[in-house]
């Protein structure tokens, strides 16, 4: 019983001299004497693995290795945030939580952005059990032994915790770290990396985490999700964060008016460069969390935050050739190709062009000296021209007429930026594209099939359309370049099992053009399986809640379609989900049906969500403020009395959470 309490003792002195280190920035001891504590603790451990802690601190030197990186759904979902640039920007989003919220105070939270890794980490009783990637906002990648290496992630937190919670945050490395990791690389005959952001994000995925150890990775935590976290409001939930041990940034600022939430801006602006991690704005977000609940989401973003992006980067550079890419849905886009100039930390090649329009309009030509931009963007743009270095002997760009793939007339029609290859079925990138989109993670993510070998399987004749997949067999993959037998095995496998994909996935799958996610959910929902979606009209589709006559036209011409007809068919045959299943369809009915939902308040037997949920499962809308449209206000407790009084004066009726279950 001693030996244990001696290593106990041990990891709760070390927990705490880590905390000091690596979250308060104040050690208490040297270096020197924290080694030597943490190798007498892996000897007590090592000699007695009846006491072994996954929260020890000795676990942060690594030595795990994962060879593949398990994918997890999200407990909840990581949504992405909107974008702004300018004070206008700002005070009309601040108008539209005003018409959601009525006359209620909005008080905001100002945060600095930092660019880094979207992490989020999972904690029960007080330990951390699992740290998941962003990936796609709805399932990330299992990386917990690798999270477990970096010294300011609390393995154990202390104070009064809520017994289950996710906590994100960004995974950063320091400009100081980045530089003498850089200078190791260079010493060593080594490329050194390019920036700061894709370092830390590349370094989540190292299959060695003792490798991961080995890097000054640092995680700045912003936001908790959960329930009953006993705390009103988000400035209070990052004091709360702090107590239990997070290492939550300091600049953070509660705002009272926009003026203040502008003068918060301006300084980090200016300072910015003092930090010493990358940062590219600010997040603003509503400080109640309440009002945050009531303001909801849209399908990519929250609807009580926004990111404010500082001015990008720009520099200069040469373009020397324009070439033209073709989509998935035939769609041309001009691609600039540059003289390599670093921007923003990395090295820009290629830029993006857009259209016709916006060749015409900046009036870019090849050879000119052009202004580069790193915006809110992924990938480059061009945004001006410096005509004091263009040469007399410089040409309009004349933009293509013809497929630069298949050689077909492009067309363009009224109104459309885009030109477009009308050659759905016969043009290489349109046939690769749709099939590269249909197997992608979230649409039929077959495992063990990427965009490479779609391309390779295409040239080799052996697929045309994305039902081919299914008739795919061993013997036909095996001959290809790079294909070993276990890559092959791999591929049948990830095919056979996306027959279990259910319908709303499979519909978006199909690429129908403007069906994305949300909307093939919706188009699942309200006609159940395929054949009944194929035999609605424009009329009866836009019918359907957010479908305008855009969509309607695009799905009708898809279905009207023989070839798509024809690949359907074989879809069928093969086993895919065509309607939805008997645990969506439960629970499922028109009681609501053409009836709008406004919720407000805190309820006592549904959460909002679960609330929303029944009004959608049977039939009805959730709308976000209250207007003339609006069925039904379903009233909480604490509900801002703005929207009793908006509600009785359009004569809006107000039902409360029992008379809603009565309806049902």
């Amino acid at each position: 019983m001693e030996i244990k309490q001696k290593i106990e003792a041990l990891r709760k002195e070390l927990r705490e001299h880590n905390y000091n280190y690596y979250v308060l920035d104040n050690a208490t001891i040297s270096d020197y004497e924290f080694d030597m504590k943490l190798k007498e603790l892996q000897e007590l451990e090592g000699k007695h693995p009846e006491f072994y802690d996954a929260s020890s601190p000795t676990l942060r030197v690594g030595g795990a290795i994962t060879k593949n990186f398990e994918t997890i759904v999200h407990g909840h979902r990581m949504y992405s945030l909107d974008n702004s640039y300018s004070k206008e920007d700002l005070e009309d989003w601040e108008k539209r939580i005003q018409k959601i919220l009525g006359d209620a105070a909005v008080e905001f939270t100002c945060e600095l952005k930092y660019d880094g890794a979207s992490i989020s980490l999972t904690y029960e009783q007080g330990r951390l059990v699992r740290g998941l990637t962003r990936g796609d906002g709805f399932q990330g990648d299992d990386v917990t032994n690798n999270i477990k290496t970096i010294r300011s992630v609390p393995l154990r937190l202390k104070g009064d915790y809520p017994p289950k919670f996710d906590i994100r945050g960004e995974i950063v490395l320091p400009f100081e770290g980045f530089a003498k990791m850089n200078q190791e690389r260079l010493e060593n005959g080594e490329e050194p990396y390019m920036n700061p952001r894709n370092t830390a994000s590349g370094s989540l995925k190292l299959q060695d985490s003792t490798l991961v150890a080995e890097r000054p990775l640092d995680c700045l935590l912003y936001s908790i999700v959960g329930t009953n976290l006993g705390v009103s409001s988000q400035i209070e939930l990052l004091e709360k964060a702090r107590n239990w041990g997070f290492k939550v940034p300091k600049a953070a600022k509660l705002c009272k008016t926009t003026a203040e939430v502008l003068e918060f801006i301006d300084y980090w602006d200016k300072h910015r460069h003092e930090l010493p991690y990358e940062t590219d704005g600010v997040v603003i977000k509503v400080n109640s969390l309440q009002h945050q609940e009531e303001l909801g989401y849209t399908s990519k973003s929250p609807r009580w935050a926004m990111a404010y992006k500082f001015k990008a980067e720009q520099a200069t550079t040469v373009l020397n050739e324009i070439s033209y890419q073709v989509g998935r849905t035939g769609a041309i886009t001009p691609v600039a190709n540059l003289e390599p100039v670093l921007l923003a930390g990395t090295t820009v090649k290629r830029a993006s062009l857009h259209n016709a329009d916006q060749i015409e309009k900046l009036d870019i030509r090849v050879g000119d000296t052009v202004f580069v931009e790193k915006g809110g963007e992924i990938i480059p743009k061009i945004v001006g021209v410096d005509f004091t270095k263009r040469t007399i002997q410089s040409q309009p760009t004349q933009y293509i007429s013809i497929c630069p793939e298949c050689n077909t007339p492009l067309q363009r029609t009224l109104g459309d930026a885009k030109h477009y290859c009308p050659n759905e079925y016969g043009c290489p990138p349109q046939i690769t594209g749709r099939i590269q989109h249909f197997i992608s993670r979230k649409a039929m993510d077959i495992e063990g099939l990427g965009g490479e070998t779609v391309e390779l399987l295409y040239k080799e004749g052996l697929i045309r359309d994305y039902a081919d997949l299914y008739v795919l067999t061993k013997d036909q993959l095996l001959p290809l370049e790079r294909m070993a037998e276990k890559s092959a095995e791999n591929l049948i496998k990830g095919v056979a099992e996306s027959v279990k994909i259910p319908f709303e996935r499979v519909l978006f799958a199909l690429g129908i053009r403007f069906v994305g996610e949300t909307v093939a959910k919706k188009l699942a929902k309200a006609y159940k399986n395929i054949d009944a979606l194929m035999a609605a009209d424009i009329e009866q589709l836009m019918e359907v809640d957010e479908i305008g006559q855009r969509i309607a036209e695009s799905v009708v011409d898809f279905f009207g379609n023989e070839v798509n007809l024809e690949i359907i068919s074989r879809l069928k045959q093969y086993g895919l989900q065509f309607e939805l299943s008997a645990d969506k369809l439960q629970n499922q009915t028109d009681i609501l049906k053409g009836q709008t939902f406004v919720v407000s308040g805190v309820f006592e037997k549904l959460s909002r969500n679960e609330l929303k949920k029944m009004i959608e499962d049977n039939g009805g809308k959730v709308g976000s403020s209250i207007s003339s449209k609006t069925s039904y206000l379903v009233a909480g407790d604490k509900m801002g009395p703005s929207k009793r009084t908006k509600a009785e004066s359009l004569g809006v009726p107000i039902i409360s959470e029992d008379d809603f279950i009565g309806m049902l």
